[in-house]
């Protein structure tokens, strides 16, 4: 008789074990064991495999704060590349924009070339066509100081690259396709041309 009362005092005991290998059939099983092998329905035991260590909170802000680097790096590079294309297409339109405003100054050397050229030798030391010459001089000085060099032609092999050939020269000396007159003198602006030069060519 007593050993029935002590077996039911033992199934209604709330079950607190911290036992790794709990085998307990009690219906209120709390027990927090790594293995817990109890069958209970309200078991509310927390099996050690299954939990997923948390991050503390420097973990947490570190992680952030990596985060936030990359981001600014990634902005920082978009950043510079932008500023790099807008330099580069800066430079193109100022280019652009001088060789335009260059294209339009060459006749204008032209016709002071031409005036120099037709000059008699009487004239030459006169006062006023000195002062034409030197206006003349100036502006190819400044050209130079611009980077507009002027297309070498006459004797040079000919280049559709840089020469218009406009006539032919059966009779001059020279082999064959090579420039004997200028007609027309060509220029470069920082190795683009900005005027063809227009040549007679050895045929």
């Amino acid at each position: 008789m007593e050993d029935n009362k002590d077996k039911i005092e033992n199934e209604n005991k709330e079950c607190n074990c911290d036992s790794k290998e709990c085998n307990c059939e009690s219906k209120d099983c709390k027990c927090e064991s790594g293995e817990c092998g109890c069958e209970s329905k309200d078991c509310n035991c927390k099996k050690e495999q299954d939990a997923e260590p948390e991050k503390d909170e420097l973990t947490l802000a570190n992680e952030k704060i990596k985060d936030w680097e990359d981001k600014y790096k990634r902005l920082l590079a978009e950043f510079d590349n932008f500023r790099k294309r807008s330099e580069k297409e800066s430079a193109m339109m100022i280019d652009i924009g001088a060789s335009m405003i260059l294209t339009k100054i060459l006749p204008i050397v032209d016709n002071f070339e031409r005036a120099i050229n037709s000059i008699p030798e009487d004239l030459k030391n006169n006062s006023f066509v000195d002062g034409v010459d030197k206006i003349y001089k100036q502006m190819l000085k400044t050209f130079e100081e611009l980077g507009v060099k002027p297309i070498e032609a006459v004797g040079k092999p000919f280049d559709a690259n840089l020469h218009n050939a406009v006539m032919t020269d059966e009779n001059a000396e020279g082999e064959v396709d090579t420039v004997t007159e200028e007609l027309q003198k060509g220029w470069t602006y920082k190795d683009q041309v900005l005027r063809h030069a227009m040549v007679k060519v050895k045929k």
